[in-house]
């Protein structure tokens, strides 16, 4: 039989005329060559990290350096005071301080003191009337008392004023019915605010509504006749407006 001899990858074997190149010499070699594959990408991935890390190594810049001062417990002073954080430092001042000549005892010679001077004691001071002095007009020790103060308003009081106490009726008078609007058959409601001062008294009186104007003299002459007590806000009187309805019926006046 005839061979035939070749060359494969490094080895020489004899091979038959009749067979063909395969499996067996891939068999052969392959652990030869996955052995170098695995070096070659062993060796990449080493040279690719190693090139990163050099990389990084090479860019980082050298730390400031840090100076440290070792300080002792003497050089850091008596610690801050926990209670008078906020007092300012005393101020220290050189002016001489002049002495008390009010009520300071002078001594006297014995030769000039009078033997006849004494000092009144606190029962005879206390039966000393005080002297009264002159007056610029009628009145108890010649001051004139004014009896009849008024307390003036300067002007009309807002429509709404905050008070602690309210004003109360003292004296209500009802308004006379209109002897035209009793011929008539007439009946209505008005509506009036009172301007009350400082003393309970009314000051102006305003017409608010009316169901008909021939109502409106009677009720304003009826509510200038009220009395009230003063509203009184921080412990004062003070002016407020107060409404007040009257009503006109007939068979009231029946």
């Amino acid at each position: 039989m005839a061979k035939l001899s070749m060359a494969g990858a490094g080895s020489t074997g004899t091979v038959s005329a009749g067979s063909k190149y395969g499996a067996i010499e891939l068999k052969a070699v392959y652990q030869k060559y996955w052995f170098r594959g695995f070096l070659i990408a062993v060796a990449i991935h080493a040279v690719g990290f190693g090139s990163y890390y050099l990389a990084q190594v090479l860019g980082e810049e050298e730390p400031p350096p840090i100076n440290v001062r070792i300080l002792k417990y003497s050089d850091l002073g008596p610690p801050p005071s926990l209670t008078n954080t906020n007092v300012p430092p005393p101020v220290s001042v050189s002016a001489p301080v002049a002495k008390p000549t009010v009520g300071a005892p002078v001594p006297v010679p014995d030769a000039e003191a009078s033997p006849e001077q004494t000092i009144a004691t606190q029962t005879e001071m206390s039966q000393v009337a005080a002297p009264i002095g002159e007056g610029f007009g009628d009145g108890v020790g010649g001051v004139q008392i004014q009896q009849d103060i008024r307390i003036e308003d300067d002007g009309p009081p807002a429509d709404f004023v905050a008070v602690e106490k309210e004003p109360v009726v003292v004296r209500k008078v009802e308004p006379k019915y209109p002897e035209l609007a009793m011929r008539a058959g007439l009946e209505g409601r008005v509506w009036v605010k009172i301007w009350v001062d400082r003393e309970g008294k009314p000051k102006q009186v305003v017409v608010l509504k009316s169901d008909a104007e021939i109502f409106n003299d009677a009720a304003v002459e009826a509510a200038k006749q009220f009395l009230f007590t003063p509203a009184y806000m921080n412990n004062g009187p003070v002016s407020v407006w107060v409404s007040v309805p009257f009503r006109f019926k007939l068979a009231d006046r029946k």
